[in-house]
């Protein structure tokens, strides 16, 4: 209402600017990041079940499937400008390696471990981000962020504890800090591609990037989806369509506004959201443990964001 009433109050002219719509813009990574969290969180409740019936590689090729699908759906409706060169090389790169060899990583590692290990050791990636960012972005090391990764990381950990039933091995474990290295390396080719091309069509090329190279294991899913219930179906068609396609859209969105250490600092919110998704859809009661991890996980983002401590750098 303020900013109608602004442009009408200018006679219809739209030079008037307010400091409301600074503010709204200012907001709106935070909103895309805050989405991309949620739905990146509710993939764990997704994945928990489907994994059941579908392999490591069948469940990454239907959901990047199904993603492609619905982004390339969404490219059709106007003309897009297809990048060449390095952007392209930087997309096509970070696609594969983050949508498609991640994802096959991730879905493995959790045939070995449980939950809570598995997520320690995956959130390691954004330390790694941070450390990446700050040499290769020059994004340096912001005294904020780098304590607010540290509290955070704290957090995952009393989760994992909390969570962890002790089932493990050394290749769970090996998976899964190989899924947190390519994350951060994702990240980091992703955050250079997005100074030449806009962060829908990264999404867009990096997903069907992702989709080519699980592309082996064809065989494989069309023999599962003839075997597996429609519930487990419709789960990776869930994971295809909101925690790949509209998640990693938003999730681009924000990293073109927004460092590269920061915005992977988010990612901490992921087992705390997870939690409380699954006390509110699976009735899994969290110990004490896990909420006090929680809020730790939510004080360390918090830390991470402040614009007072992020101003401060290492010396």
């Amino acid at each position: 209402m303020l900013v109608l009433k602004s442009w009408v109050s200018q006679g219809g002219g739209m030079t008037a600017t307010t400091a409301r719509p600074r503010r709204t813009t200012a907001a709106l990574p935070l909103i895309a990041a805050g989405i991309t969290m949620v739905l990146w969180a509710s993939a764990f409740i997704a994945i928990r079940s489907i994994g059941l019936h579908y392999s490591p590689g069948s469940l990454a090729l239907g959901r990047l499937a199904a993603g492609s699908l619905a982004l390339t759906a969404v490219a059709l409706l106007r003309p897009r400008s297809i990048p060449r060169g390095r952007p392209l090389l930087l997309v096509l790169a970070y696609g594969a390696l983050w949508f498609g060899v991640y994802a096959i990583f991730i879905n493995a590692a959790e045939h070995h471990l449980d939950a809570g290990t598995t997520a320690l050791l995956v959130n390691v990636g954004p330390i790694l981000i941070a450390v990446l960012a700050g040499v290769y972005l020059k994004e340096g090391f912001p005294r904020g962020l780098v304590t607010g990764l540290a509290i955070a990381f704290c957090g995952v950990a009393i989760i994992a504890a909390a969570t962890s039933t002790g089932r493990r091995d050394m290749t769970g474990v090996l998976l899964a800090l190989g899924a947190a290295a390519l994350y951060a390396v994702g990240v980091v080719l992703q955050k250079q591609a997005l100074t030449s091309v806009d962060p829908f069509t990264a999404t867009w090329l990096g997903c069907l990037a992702g989709t080519a190279v699980c592309l082996p294991w064809a065989g494989t899913l069309i023999h599962e989806l003839t075997v597996a219930p429609a519930a487990a179906t419709l789960g990776v068609v869930y994971l295809g369509l909101f925690p790949t396609a509209v998640a990693f859209a938003t999730w681009a969105y924000a990293l073109h506004r927004m460092t590269a250490g920061q915005l992977s600092s988010s990612s901490y919110l992921v087992p705390a959201i997870a939690v409380l998704m699954s006390w509110a859809l699976l009735g899994e009661v969290p110990t004490g443990l896990a909420l006090a991890g929680g809020a730790l996980c939510l004080l360390g983002v918090a830390v991470a964001r402040s614009p007072g401590l992020a101003a401060r750098r290492e010396d």
